[in-house]
C-alpha cells in the first residue's frame, strides 16, 4: 500500500462530503448544472464585504516595505491588539494582544491548542452530532476522542452527560456555537452551567480542563439572538476562530485562537502555542491577510441574505413533512431523516438530483446535513425536486 494502513482508514471514515463530490460532478454530466441541487458543502456563496475590497485595494496600491516578511510567530502585533479589542469588548475581561494567536484558520488554531495541551491518551469530550475533522486532529497529538450526545431532541449542552463522560484522563472539551451541524447556539445559562461543573471537577480530579470554543459562525445569527462570549463563563476555555465565514474567506485561511486572560498559567499556555504554531509548520498565519483583517474586525458579511435562505428552506421543509431544529445561526439544517437509514435516504435523495451528507458523517445516524449557503435560485429551483422527494421518503401522498 502506498499510504499508511491508518490514514487509508481514516480517508474511508471521512469520505461522505468527498463522495457527495464526485457524485454531484456524474450527476451534473449528466442533468447540467442547473439540474442538480448540491447542499453538502459549507463554502460560503457570498462574496466579501466591500471593506475588505477597499483594504485589499489600498494595500496593493500603497504596499507597507517589508509587508511579505517573517514576522513574529504569533503574528503581527497590530492584528492581534485588534482582535482583543473586540474580544474585550464581548467578554468584559481585560483580553489584551498577548492571548492572541494569529492562525492557518479555525483548524489550524485547533491544532495548535491540541498540540500545546496533550499529553498521549489524554481524552478529549466531543459533542455528536460534531464537526467530522475533530478525530482526525485529536488523533494528530496523540489524544484519544470521547463522544457524548447533546440533547437529541434540542442539541442542546447535556452537562450531566458531560459531566459523567470526564475521567482523570480528560484533557478538554469541544464545544461549537452556533453549531456545525445543527445550527444551535449555546446559551448563556448553558455555558455557566457547564463552566460551574468544570470548577468542581478540576477540584475534584486536581487537573486543568480545558473548553475549547470553535466559533467560525460565532457573526451569523438570526432573529436578533445572541452568542455569548465564552470567557466569562469558562475559566480555562481558548477560543479557537477563522474569517472563513464572517468574511467570506475560506480559501485565505486565516484565524486566530485567544486565551482567557483568567486561564491558570496563561502565559505559560501562550508560550506553549506560539512554539507550536512554529514546530507543527503553519510557522505564522498569511501576512497580507493579517494586514487586512486588522480592519475588519467588526465588519461580517450581509447575514440578512443567509437568514432569508434558512427561512425559505426551513419554513418549505418543514411543510412537506420534514422534523428539524430551526438553527439560530451557521448556515445549516439538521433534519430527521425520513427513513431509518440515513445512508439510504440521502441515496434516495440523489435519484431527485438533490445531494446531501449523512448524518452518520456527523456521528449521528439517523439524520442528515443541508448546508444552504448556495445561491438563492438554487434553492428555489430545488423545492420540486424536495417535494417529489418527500414524497418517495412517505412523508405524504
Amino acid at each position: 500500500m502506498a499510504i499508511a494502513v491508518k490514514i487509508a482508514a481514516s480517508i474511508e471514515r471521512a469520505s461522505w462530503i468527498r463522495k457527495m463530490f464526485e457524485e454531484g460532478a456524474r450527476l451534473r454530466k449528466i442533468h447540467g448544472g442547473e439540474n442538480v441541487f448540491d447542499f453538502t458543502i459549507g463554502n460560503p456563496d457570498v462574496e466579501p464585504p466591500e471593506e475588505f475590497n477597499e483594504e485589499f485595494r489600498k494595500l496593493a496600491l500603497h504596499p507597507i516595505p517589508g509587508m511579505h516578511r517573517y514576522m513574529s510567530n504569533a503574528g503581527y502585533d497590530e492584528t492581534r491588539s485588534a482582535v482583543a479589542d473586540v474580544l474585550s469588548e464581548a467578554s468584559g475581561l481585560p483580553v489584551q494582544g498577548a492571548h492572541v494567536i494569529m492562525t492557518c484558520g479555525a483548524g489550524g488554531a485547533l491544532n495548535v491548542v491540541l498540540k500545546t495541551i496533550l499529553n498521549p491518551g489524554e481524552e478529549v469530550i466531543i459533542l455528536t452530532p460534531y464537526f467530522v475533522e475533530y478525530k482526525f486532529y485529536i488523533d494528530n497529538h496523540g489524544g484519544v476522542p470521547k463522544e457524548v450526545w447533546t440533547d437529541r431532541e434540542t442539541f442542546q449542552l447535556d452537562i450531566p452527560a458531560i459531566e459523567a463522560a470526564i475521567t482523570d484522563k480528560t484533557r478538554a472539551i469541544i464545544i461549537c456555537s452556533p453549531n456545525n451541524p445543527t445550527g444551535v447556539i449555546y446559551p448563556a445559562e448553558r455555558l455557566r452551567a457547564l463552566g460551574e461543573m468544570l470548577e468542581r471537577k478540576e477540584r475534584e480530579l486536581g487537573r486543568q480542563i480545558y473548553v475549547i470554543s470553535d466559533e467560525p459562525y460565532a457573526r451569523i445569527s438570526y432573529d436578533g439572538k445572541h452568542v455569548p462570549n465564552i470567557f466569562p463563563f469558562v475559566t480555562n476555555a481558548v477560543i479557537v476562530t477563522s474569517h472563513s465565514k464572517d468574511l467570506a474567506l475560506p480559501g485565505e485561511r486565516i484565524g486566530y485562537l485567544a486565551a482567557n486572560p483568567r486561564m491558570h498559567d496563561v502565559e505559560q499556555f501562550m508560550e506553549g502555542a506560539v512554539f507550536c504554531n512554529r514546530v507543527l509548520g503553519f510557522v505564522n498565519a498569511p501576512a497580507l491577510m493579517q494586514r487586512l483583517v486588522a480592519k475588519l474586525q467588526r465588519v461580517s458579511v450581509d447575514i440578512g441574505l443567509y437568514q432569508q435562505k434558512r427561512d425559505l428552506l426551513c419554513d418549505n421543509l418543514t411543510r412537506m413533512g420534514f422534523s428539524m431544529v430551526k438553527p439560530d445561526g451557521a448556515f445549516y439544517l439538521f433534519p430527521k431523516s425520513p427513513l431509518p437509514d440515513d445512508v439510504e435516504f440521502v441515496r434516495l435523495a440523489q435519484q431527485h438530483n438533490i445531494l446531501l451528507v449523512p448524518g452518520a458523517g456527523f456521528g449521528a445516524p439517523g439524520f442528515f446535513r443541508i448546508a444552504y449557503c448556495v445561491e438563492m435560485g438554487m434553492i428555489e429551483r430545488s423545492l420540486p425536486a424536495w417535494e417529489r422527494l418527500a414524497k418517495d421518503a412517505g412523508l405524504f401522498r
